[in-house]
């Protein structure tokens, strides 16, 4: 089975320790690719960055995902998830999603730690969009933004352990994660250094995806989650193009006449 790993953001050499991290986890008889975006912002730190990578991440599955079994947007935020999850033929988890949700079977409340001061604004609009606002203690953003932590891991350590105990003394987390790309295989050298369960938002999500690629998956043909209705576009890479052209109605249609032969 294939996992394709989309990281949205322009900078190759996190694409490179994701996959590492991912390859390291995995299970006998899962390959896993990476894809970085093809334009955007180095390191997504803003609404702006966020709304062009939700476009590179959809550039980058009509890419390179025509043979991927699994997706997992590395992306801490899941810029485009819920578009790439309507356009994409197979199962896709985001950093983010997965992160929060394995937060909530370990404890009552959680906090998110990571880089740059826009993301705790960004990062609440997305725990409200799946719902999870009450589970929320707090989302705390330290000085060095994602991608100067990526650069430098070592010299963001102790503020780093400093705002995961500040969450759980007086936030009242007792789930940290440790949100980000760019902060891959941080989380093991500080755990020590944390009263209370500290995810990797990395780990995390290629621990959830695994798991669900081990269950059969079928695309809906109808609902939300179907492929959406055929679109004219301008200006879009060719085969992003054409996967927007086809509707869900045509691949229904050319799956019966297939089933027929």
């Amino acid at each position: 089975m294939r996992l394709l790993c989309i990281n949205p953001n322009t900078t190759a050499e996190v694409t490179a320790k994701v996959v590492a991290a991912g390859q390291a986890l995995a299970p006998a008889g899962i390959t896993i690719a990476g894809a970085t975006g093809r334009f955007g912002a180095r390191y997504i730190s803003s609404r702006s960055s966020a709304a062009i990578a939700g476009h590179a991440t959809l550039d980058a599955y009509a890419e390179h995902g025509a043979d991927a079994d699994a997706i997992l947007l590395a992306c801490f935020g899941d810029p485009g998830l819920l578009a790439l999850r309507e356009l994409a033929h197979c199962r896709v988890l985001g950093l983010a999603e997965a992160s929060c949700l394995a937060a909530c079977e370990l404890g009552s409340h959680f906090s998110i730690i990571t880089g740059g001061e826009r993301w705790p604004a960004m990062l609440e609009e997305f725990v409200a969009q799946i719902g999870l606002s009450d589970r929320l203690a707090s989302i705390r953003a330290v000085t060095p933004t994602g991608g100067e932590i990526a650069a430098n891991p070592a010299a963001a350590h102790a503020i780093l352990a400093d705002a995961c105990q500040s969450a759980s003394r007086e936030d009242g987390a007792d789930v940290i994660i440790l949100g980000g790309a760019g902060l891959v295989g941080i989380a093991g050298q500080l755990r020590t250094k944390v009263s209370v369960p500290l995810l990797c938002s990395i780990e995390t999500g290629f621990r959830s995806v695994f798991a669900q690629m081990l269950t059969p998956f079928s695309k809906p043909t109808d609902g939300v989650w179907a492929l959406p209705p055929a679109i004219d576009t301008i200006g879009l890479n060719s085969r992003l193009a054409s996967q927007l052209s086809r509707s869900s109605c045509s691949i229904e249609n050319s799956m019966t006449e297939s089933d027929s032969k």
